[in-house]
């Protein structure tokens, strides 16, 4: 019987070309020029799932939604283990273009790396899964998964998955599981798998500060009355004080400071700070909450970023005026307890009481947001995933590793009411989110081979083995 490896190896041309024809779709779901490419999107994922032996695939565009995929394999042994599988297929915009080496959705393979947006979060590891299961099945002889197997892949999650509770409820009844596997993270580096066991929470919003009704000739008005990019400026300026601590009171009331044992651990991590700052971060130092260390502040802190500002005149040369609006995105990520409502609460409450007489102060929210989630590191779905893992990097050692990143992995956990683990190969080197996104392809071959793995891993547990 032939192994996962040798199906992955040789199954890997065609599944390569495949990817790069889904990249090829621009599903920007921020952008509603682009809804029709996110429908594009869905169907080509149907297609594919269907090609590759799906029995039931739905393309869902029947809520308040951007079209999501819901597609089920089932078992046919009457205990196996119930897996609902998560990701998305909508992407990131590609804001920048002449900042990009190669034309974002014209995607290509140079030395070993695929280039395009999407090719790393999250469509190519979505796209394991189907080479992943093809050499599952192959592996074992089977004609059907060891496992119950749904995917759902949605397509707003760029968009901070703002219908993800009406999706959820809505197909709650399909989506019964004993384990979710969310497959929208990575690894702590290509020759150092690990786990992810943590996504922080987010918040999102636009502060708009007015000032006077029309833009006002600075010299007969400046100084005389509020400007609002002055106003809106000092607002920010104080969501931090010097040693960048978030102001915000009550902030911190229900975050979980990680124990001694988990500093340690983090601190054991093989993690060169000096080539991640001149490296994936392009920076020239690192910054953060005071007494904590940089991988403590991406993964286990919580934190404020202003995410753009604008206002006034910014064309060519000089327009002196007090403008009459300025704007502001602002994200807030959670860890711990934190809850979006409460985080969305105390920070309405800041910045109303930061405003001065004079200007208008208003903010929008973004949603509900998502709240942050922690994985039973004890599991034994982690000591699975963490052992799938493993073969297919040929080590022993696999860690565990929490991420900055965030998404609806508590909303899908509180609805499914099952434990969740995450599988998936990005490193910080792929750009996510950033001009160049790209993966390597080594890597996800790795990951395919550990979804075939994890099934086999989960089957011979079974379901009395994951309560």
């Amino acid at each position: 019987m032939t192994s996962e490896r040798d199906v992955v190896q040789a199954g890997a041309a065609q599944w390569l070309d495949t990817l790069q024809d889904w990249v090829r779709i621009p599903s920007v779901s921020a952008d509603p020029g682009h809804h029709g490419d996110v429908t594009a999107s869905a169907e080509f994922l149907a297609e594919q799932l269907r090609a590759n032996g799906f029995p039931d695939v739905k393309v869902l565009a029947d809520g308040p939604w951007l079209p999501a995929v819901l597609a089920h394999w089932p078992s046919g042994d009457p205990d196996a283990v119930r897996v609902v599988v998560y990701g998305h297929h909508d992407v990131q915009p590609a804001d920048g273009v002449e900042r990009w080496t190669y034309p974002p959705f014209e995607p290509r393979i140079i030395d070993g790396v695929l280039h395009g947006r999407g090719a790393s979060d999250d469509k190519g590891n979505i796209a394991m899964h189907l080479l992943g299961l093809r050499a599952h099945l192959a592996a074992t002889g089977r004609t059907s998964p060891a496992v119950n197997l749904t995917l759902l892949v949605e397509g707003e999650e760029e968009s901070g998955s703002p219908h993800i509770m009406e999706l959820l409820h809505a197909y709650r009844d399909e989506l019964a599981a004993d384990l979710i596997v969310v497959s929208d993270t990575g690894i702590f580096g290509p020759e150092t798998p690990s786990v992810c066991i943590g996504m922080r929470g987010l918040v999102a919003a636009e502060i708009h500060v007015h000032g006077p009704d029309i833009d006002l000739h600075s010299g007969s008005f400046g100084g005389a009355v509020p400007n609002p990019i002055t106003e809106l400026s000092r607002i920010l300026a104080a969501l931090h004080d010097d040693d960048r601590h978030v102001t915000v009171p009550g902030f911190y009331d229900d975050v979980i400071e990680p124990t001694e044992a988990e500093r340690a651990a983090t601190a054991a991590l093989p993690f060169d700070e000096e080539a991640w700052i001149t490296g994936p971060a392009a920076s020239r130092a690192a910054a953060g909450e005071a007494g904590w260390t940089t991988l403590e502040r991406i993964g286990a802190r919580p934190t404020a970023e202003i995410n753009g500002i604008w206002g006034g005149y910014t064309g060519p040369g000089n327009k002196t005026i007090v403008p009459t609006d300025a704007y502001a995105k602002v994200t807030f990520r959670l860890v711990g307890r934190q809850q979006p409502a409460v985080i969305q609460q105390q920070v309405t409450d800041f910045v109303t009481a930061a405003a001065r007489p004079g200007v208008q102060v208003e903010i929008h929210w973004e949603g509900a947001g998502v709240a942050p989630l922690y994985v039973d590191t004890e599991h034994p779905a982690t000591t699975a995933t963490r052992a799938a893992l493993g073969q297919a990097f040929d080590t022993d050692v696999v860690l565990m590793t929490r991420e900055g990143g965030s998404g609806p992995e508590a909303e899908l956990a509180g609805v499914i009411g099952a434990p969740l683990v995450f599988l998936g190969v990005m490193t910080d080197d792929d750009q996510i989110h950033a001009p160049n996104e790209k993966a390597v392809v080594s890597l996800l071959l790795k990951g395919c081979e550990a979804v075939a793995h994890l099934w086999r891993e989960l089957a011979e547990r079974g379901r009395a083995g994951l309560r």
